[in-house]
């Protein structure tokens, strides 16, 4: 039996040609062999969390050890993700995946995760758009009149696409009666449809793994993996991954997640906004050594960050897989040239420094930063495609190291807090009516900027953080006086009519039933999700 639509998915136009029974009997087919031990996964997160709650510690694991002294590789890079300098990130809507494929980056991040709201349309729509893009049929006509059209297949990036995480389901496909994993649902879709028609155009399924916690997740992709190839009809070893190293935990076993996908990697990523989420989340509730100021006063330069990805270079080159450095969030205003002047070089001192770390390419999340972010790995590269001969044998990171957010000189402000609220409230309302990128206040901004701002609500409020700027306690009732005040500046900046459009109250309730609830939820956009509608 092939899995079911449920009657509650609204219409998406062309769905049938995603939805066809041959890839639903595969989705049907994923989620029997591996949902039990997703499922036995995200348990054990649990159990791992209570541990650290217990302990207040993380280190390297014993019983692996062998695996970090092994002498072995990751599989050779296929030649179309070989040179990675730029990757451009960003939701799979039909004007995205145009203007990200001619942007001239090398790779663009095809995004159902963290910049895509999981409505029944973004899901089933990307996968349309992706698969209307590889065979040269998309184009876009703006409100305005402005159309969009793709380059020469030459001069386009190439697609690694991103599945959501394991912990989020899809409602809208059941098998035997059980919700099917969002994942299974991204993944088994476009490797289904696309698979063959990749390696056609001398290119492959290749795919970014997010919120990984442990190794033995990675296992279970790996598995995936092998199953999905030989149930298509496709060479062991045409699927590429990288593994996005955005949780506290994933940061104590890179070697062991490169290792358990060894025939399939691609590389790691050092994600930002996650992971300093998922240290909070971890870490919630360990004392004062582990409270974050501010999360725009948490640069990649501070000690812990320096550790973090200083060891995944290390580990990615002795490896022989891909170091992938941080996002450049910044977008560009039409407006302002200052700001842009100053962003500007805010984003080319980052990635002059990830390209003099070692990093073999970087993120950047608008056309207008390819430039610029291509320059700094230009200027370093040259004609070489990467630098992972360079091994980075003097980087020597010891747990404590990673662990170390006191050596941070920065503490939290109520101006921190104020801007929490404020974006946690624009962010969710636009989630909330089906958008995950989102541009706020000159960033662009996804379900990470929404996770890591509740959370720090949360660690303020329950550590009792006195505000460095004004002597002002971190409070339940602040938060609540700030949120309210924001709604009222909502109100007033976008009109009556337009506010009771949009999706404000639900978004400022939600934000405030994550930040300050007792029990801290794991996931914002699991509670938002029963909200979403679509």
């Amino acid at each position: 039996m092939s899995a079911v639509v449920a009657d509650t998915a609204p219409p998406v136009e062309r769905a049938e040609e995603v939805l066809t029974d041959e890839a639903l009997a595969f989705v049907a087919e994923l989620h029997r062999r591996f949902a039990p031990r997703r499922a036995e996964l995200l348990a054990r997160r649990k159990e791992r969390r209570d541990e650290i709650a217990r302990t207040g510690t993380l280190d390297f694991l014993a019983d692996t050890a062998h695996v970090r002294a092994g002498d072995w590789k990751v599989a050779e890079s296929p030649a179309a993700l070989n040179d990675r300098r730029v990757e451009i990130t960003g939701p799979t809507d039909r004007k995205m995946t145009i203007n990200a494929l001619n942007s001239g980056a090398r790779i663009w991040l095809a995004d159902f995760e963290d910049a895509s709201a999981p409505t029944w349309q973004n899901v089933i729509g990307g996968q349309i758009n992706l698969i209307d893009a590889y065979e040269r049929r998309i184009d876009f006509t703006s409100p305005e009149g402005k159309t969009y059209a793709l380059l020469p297949d030459a001069e386009l990036a190439t697609v690694v696409a991103r599945p959501r995480g394991w912990h989020l389901d899809e409602r809208h496909l059941t098998v035997d009666g059980e919700p099917v994993p969002g994942g299974l649902v991204d993944f088994g879709l476009y490797f289904f449809h696309n698979a063959k028609r990749l390696i056609a155009k001398g290119k492959g399924p290749y795919f970014y793994l997010p919120k990984t916690e442990s190794h033995l997740e990675a296992r279970l992709w790996n598995d995936v993996f092998v199953f999905a190839q030989d149930y298509v009809g496709v060479p062991q070893g045409t699927v590429r991954a990288t593994v996005l190293i955005e949780t506290i935990t994933a940061a104590f076993e890179m070697e062991e997640i490169l290792y358990e996908l060894r025939d399939h990697a691609s590389g790691l990523n050092a994600g930002r906004w996650d992971y300093l989420f998922s240290i909070v989340k971890n870490f919630r509730d360990a004392g004062e050594k582990f409270v974050l100021p501010d999360r725009n006063l948490v640069t990649m330069t501070a000690p812990f960050m320096r550790a973090y990805t200083e060891l995944l270079v290390r580990t990615c080159h002795k490896r022989g897989a891909h170091a992938i450095g941080g996002m450049a969030a910044f977008i560009p205003s039409r407006r302002d040239p200052e700001v842009n002047a100053v962003a500007f070089e805010k984003v080319k001192a980052d990635k002059d420094r990830e390209a003099a770390d070692g990093f073999d390419g970087s993120w950047v999340a608008h056309p207008d930063l390819v430039p610029i972010a291509r320059a700094s790995f230009d200027a370093v590269l040259g004609d070489r495609p990467n630098q992972k001969d360079r091994l980075r044998e003097d980087v020597h990171v010891e747990a404590h190291e990673l662990l170390a957010i006191d050596s941070l000189e920065a503490k939290p402000t109520y101006e921190g807090l104020r801007n929490a609220v404020q974006v946690g409230i624009r962010y969710i309302e636009a989630w909330l009516r089906g958008m995950g990128a989102v541009a706020i206040f000159n960033l662009m901004e996804d379900a990470a900027t929404a996770e890591i701002s509740r959370s720090q609500i949360w660690q303020w409020i329950n550590a009792g953080v006195v505000f460095a700027d004004n002597g002002d306690k971190a409070t339940a009732d602040l938060v609540r006086r700030l949120a309210a005040d924001e709604l009222a500046a909502i109100r007033a900046q976008v009109g009556d009519d337009a506010f009771a459009a949009g999706a404000w109250q639900q978004a400022h309730d939600l934000l405030l039933k994550t930040a300050l609830d007792e029990t801290y939820v794991d996931f914002l956009t699991l509670p938002a999700y029963e909200q979403l509608v679509g």
